[in-house]
């Protein structure tokens, strides 16, 4: 077998065993590979380090529990893996964008859908980000699309917005630094919680008054794709698309 086939199946533990609290260790041994050598090739290969997409298996699957079940905060966060309630309300809130209390309530359309917003950059060391989503291998025609500092959408991005196939986006305010360019499909056939196509450019390196042009192809998931945390419009949720989120 080859290192990506290990990586491959290190993955499909994380996702069978996400409630166990899984070592470094026992990830590597299923890899067959040694512990740092396993961190290196698992971030080559997903972009994200395993405890990251860790995390984010974990609270996908909250996500889908508070939609789908009536157990508690303190249940579901047990069931997937946390022992404590006040870590996971807090790492919950940081990432969706809303606590899971907000989240279940928007879920069954009790509270108003608040998706994800844009940060917006007031500094000046900003550069701009400009591109055109392109779609491959996908039906949907309507996409978010955002700046976010890691590999997995997630929190709130410095800039974003909701745009057609092959509309141009333009972000103005990008503070200088390092970013990823993250989409995904918005289409109704995705708002069972279920991996949405989406795609990933990164990392950018944006400096002061940069104009960087940069363009982003929609694809269809595969294993590598640590799944969507943040709220999206119409993602996760049941309800009408929001307005287009920019900074």
């Amino acid at each position: 077998m080859s290192s990506e086939e290990y990586i491959r199946e290190a993955v499909a533990t994380l996702w069978d065993r996400y409630r166990d609290p899984l070592s470094l260790d026992e990830l590597a041994h299923v890899a067959r590979m040694s512990k740092f050598h396993f961190i290196r090739v698992f971030r080559q290969t997903t972009g994200v380090s395993p405890g990251r997409f860790l995390a984010a298996v974990r609270l996908h699957k909250s996500k889908y529990l508070l939609r789908t079940t009536r157990l508690s905060a303190a249940e579901v966060s047990l069931a997937v893996g946390y022992h404590s309630v006040g870590t996971f309300t807090r790492r919950f809130t940081e990432a969706v964008g809303v606590s899971p209390i907000q989240y279940r309530r928007m879920a069954h359309g009790k509270q108003p859908m608040v998706p994800v917003t844009a940060t917006g950059s007031g500094r000046r060391d900003a550069g701009a980000v400009r591109g055109v989503v392109h779609r491959a291998e996908t039906p949907d025609t309507r996409f978010f699309v955002g700046v976010f500092p890691g590999r997995i959408l997630q929190s709130s991005p410095v800039a974003g917005a909701v745009v057609h196939d092959s509309e141009p986006f333009y972000f103005p305010a990008v503070p200088a630094g390092s970013w990823y360019l993250l989409a995904v499909a918005l289409g109704p056939d995705h708002r069972d919680g279920g991996s949405p196509p989406g795609g990933c450019v990164g990392p950018l390196r944006v400096r002061q008054f940069d104009q960087l042009a940069v363009d982003i192809t929609i694809r269809r998931p595969d294993w590598r794709c640590p799944p969507i945390v943040a709220v999206l419009p119409s993602t996760h949720l049941r309800g009408t698309l929001g307005h287009a989120v920019v900074s």
